[in-house]
């Protein structure tokens, strides 16, 4: 787990549901970042009215306990108790006796965390045998509002691709597939609340602003999030709109790329009340110029890699009562680059031999209906969403001694989704949850090679699923301290897939293998978890992961592959809360057996092809951790392990054994947050932190065996203001390390080899203002 330090004393948006002291209780530890624990049953069950609005947390804390007729007890930073306050004792029933020695007073209990997180049935923190990381909103846009980049920086164990914004692809605890934006469905399954981001479509790169966290579970998380989870899962939890309140607050940044373009940012977000209280409404608007860093000498051009990302969200609540409420989301973003982000390996640094202009263009939208409430005891949610994405990328294919040439590729994703589920929190030692999900999705691939005015079409493929799944998990008190979990997803798919712009000498050849089929999964999932001390827990966990087949394109063919599938053993401990408490760590190691590796490669025409490369085992082992060393002051690290062999791959691979690719063998990161008040309402808070990513191979096959990785990576921002004006100074790669994140910018890479450098050192000034 791992949480970066929050300001104890930050003010948070607070938005308590009417109800029973229990469920706000819930809501105000997960929007506070704060331990709360209730410590009489009776307390517990006693009825208020809701509480909202922006407010400090101690603050907010005190508020509801004066609503349920408690008194709020601070047992450790950012932990809090509600217990009943004692009645007053008439002094006349009091005896009159001599005074004994007073007694030591009794040393409060540790706090029990209940912070809700993505299990889906109300689990705290400390119940889940699995290892959790949880970044949240304010840490996110520390030093400016970005994308995926905020997490892969701050958790060793998520990576990512480097192709840029808009077609990379992520990869968690050593469960990597490939480079390309092909017909594979993702390691990682990536989720906006309760909706699936992309079936089997690159990461759309969003911007991370006006968050309340964002959650990764590592993997594989086959049980409650199904098909394309092998590595674990990525939830993005946006705020929710706050009832009774208008409220406003914006970015606003200027960026300096040392040898390259300047680049700026900016943000706003507006919550305003809606239907006399009743309703809300929230919006957010991004817009993103990253300054380029890449020459083309032989174009003439310079700082060519420019990217432009615009994007917004927007979302409505509706309580239609105080136990059921209507939620509308919808978000946008597109994303332009001018030119590819690689270099050659030799020659000037920074410069790319390239001789036509390549780049990419990223279209994402999504909507969502979600309604959620209860009844009694039982708790029900229904999300569903509608998802587009469109990727367009050009890649140099010239020929050394020929015409420049250039290769583009259409990816267009479409996608309906519902999930319902119905759970009841533990009650009794018991908790359950049931659901059903439907998910169809239609992919389309096509390919071109454009010459001056010639254009000519290559093979393409669509590839359809419809997936319909009935999942359900239990947790099982056998005694205090020791919680059994079992569960199980059953999945039924129906695959279909076609060839595009096929010739006519093909056609009769490919309608041998553009069938439907169907495929039937179950997904079994088992664990322990052990409370062997306060805040100390050990955990075991098995659990299963699958990826659907589909159709791929090997040269001018259409042809299938398999679905692969993973089987995971996992053991852990963790004391504490990450970012909270004087120390913290975690630990896991798994060992996972993967069945029918779905893998991208080079086929004899040269284009990237999609093929099973046989079964593979892979060990992973990671460590995280921190302590406040002053108030104030904290220290927090993690490292990863990652050992995997590839078994049998296919003869036209030439190759007995090999690695899973894309992923570092190491890899850690170092960081520290600080916070002092300078006085007269003013605060700084700084953060610092460095990673290091090792050695990796880019991809499967002798043509994709380039190393990759081993460098380091580093960036640190201070921040002096108030809660409502603040201006910000960061500094990202301080080292100016050029390395090498990622061995591939064009797949036809006659006779140059390619690097991915890091952007150069960056500067950016920035102010922020809420209000």
């Amino acid at each position: 787990m791992a949480l970066p330090a929050p300001a104890l004393a930050r003010e948070a948006m607070v938005s308590t549901r009417a109800g029973s002291v229990g469920d706000a209780v819930s809501d105000l530890a997960r929007q506070t970042g704060t331990s709360i624990v209730v410590s009489n049953p009776e307390i517990a069950r006693r009825p208020i009215p809701s509480l909202r609005g922006r407010m400090q947390a101690d603050e907010a804390v005190r508020r509801l306990a004066r609503a349920a007729g408690a008194r709020a007890v601070e047992v450790a930073p950012s932990a809090w108790r509600l217990e009943a306050v004692p009645k007053p004792i008439a002094r006349s029933a009091i005896p009159a006796r001599k005074t004994p020695p007073a007694a030591a007073p009794e040393r409060a209990p540790p706090p029990e965390p209940i912070v809700v997180i993505a299990s889906k049935r109300d689990l705290r923190i400390d119940q889940v045998p699995g290892q959790v990381a949880i970044l949240d909103g304010e840490a996110l846009e520390a030093g400016g509002i970005g994308g995926t980049e905020k997490i892969t920086q701050r958790l060793a164990t998520v990576t990512s691709t480097h192709l840029g914004s808009g077609r990379n692809k992520l990869f968690i605890r050593g469960i990597a597939d490939s480079s390309f934006t092909g017909p594979t469905q993702a390691t990682v399954g990536q989720y906006l609340g309760d909706l699936r981001l992309a079936y089997n479509a690159p990461d759309p790169d969003l911007r991370l602003s006006d968050m309340a966290r964002v959650e990764v579970l590592e993997g594989p998380q086959g049980t409650l999030y199904g098909a394309g989870s092998l590595g674990g899962i990525i939830r993005i939890v946006p705020n929710a709109p706050v009832m009774g309140a208008t409220l406003l607050s914006g970015t606003l940044g200027g960026s300096l790329t040392q040898g390259g373009a300047i680049g700026g940012d900016a943000s706003a977000t507006v919550n305003l009340p809606l239907s006399g209280g009743s309703a809300a409404l929230r919006a957010t608007l991004d817009t993103v110029r990253q300054g380029g860093y890449i020459d083309k000498p032989v174009l003439g051009r310079s700082n060519v890699n420019r990217t432009d990302i615009l994007g917004g969200r927007i979302s409505a609540r509706v309580e239609l009562s105080p136990e059921w409420s209507v939620d509308l989301i919808a978000l946008g973003q597109t994303t332009e680059a001018q030119d590819s982000q690689y270099a050659d390996r030799y020659g000037a640094p920074l410069n790319s031999s390239a001789r036509v202009a390549e780049g990419s263009d990223a279209d994402y939208a999504m909507g969502q209906f979600v309604v959620s409430g209860r009844i009694g005891d039982l708790r029900l949610r229904s999300t569903t969403g509608l998802v587009r994405q469109r990727l367009m990328e050009r890649y140099d294919a010239s020929l050394p001694d020929g015409a420049p040439q250039l290769f583009a590729q259409r990816n267009r994703t479409r996608m309906i989704a519902n999930e319902t589920r119905v759970w009841m929190p533990e009650k009794h030692g018991f908790s359950w949850l049931l659901g059903t999900s439907f998910t169809h999705n239609t992919t389309v691939l096509k390919r071109r090679f454009e010459s001056g005015l010639l254009r000519s079409s290559t093979t393409g493929v669509r590839n359809t699923i419809d997936e319909a799944t009935l999942y359900g998990e239990a947790s099982l008190r056998l005694m205090e301290s020791l919680v059994a979990t079992a569960g199980g997803r059953f999945t039924y798919s129906r695959l279909g897939g076609s060839g595009e712009d096929v010739s006519r000498e093909l056609a009769m050849a490919l309608a041998q293998v553009t069938a439907n089929r169907s495929l039937e999964t179950f997904l079994p999932s088992l664990a322990l978890h052990a409370e062997v001390a306060p805040e100390t827990a050990l955990y075991m966990r098995y659990q299963e992961g699958f990826r659907p087949g589909g159709f791929a394109i090997e040269s001018e063919f259409v042809r299938r592959f398999r679905n692969d599938r993973t089987e995971t053993f996992e053991i852990g401990a963790r004391h504490g809360h990450a970012g909270k408490g004087p120390f913290d760590f975690a630990l896991s190691l798994s060992y996972t057996r993967w069945q029918d590796i779905q893998a991208d490669f080079i086929d004899g025409s040269g284009l990237p092809s999609t093929a099973n490369i046989g079964d593979g085992r892979v060990w992973s082992a990671s460590v995280s951790g921190g302590v406040a060393l002053t108030p104030g002051l904290r220290v927090e690290g993690g490292v990863t392990w990652n050992r995997s062999k590839v078994d049998t791959p296919p003869l036209f691979l030439a190759a007995r054994t090999m690695q899973v690719p894309n992923i570092a063998h190491v890899a850690g990161r170092l960081g520290v947050t600080w916070e002092r008040n300078v006085g007269n309402g003013l605060r700084l808070t700084g953060n610092g932190w460095a990673s290091y990513v090792g050695r990796s191979r880019l991809g499967i096959g002798p043509e994709l065996g380039a190393p990759q990785g081993d460098y380091l990576d580093s960036g640190a921002n201070l921040r002096l203001g108030t809660d409502r004006l603040g201006v910000t100074v960061g500094l990202t790669n301080i080292a100016n390390s050029r390395g090498n994140r990622f061995s591939l910018g064009t797949p036809f890479s006659i006779g140059r080899e390619q690097v991915t450098p890091l952007r150069p050192r960056t500067l950016r000034v920035g102010v922020d203002t809420r209000f």
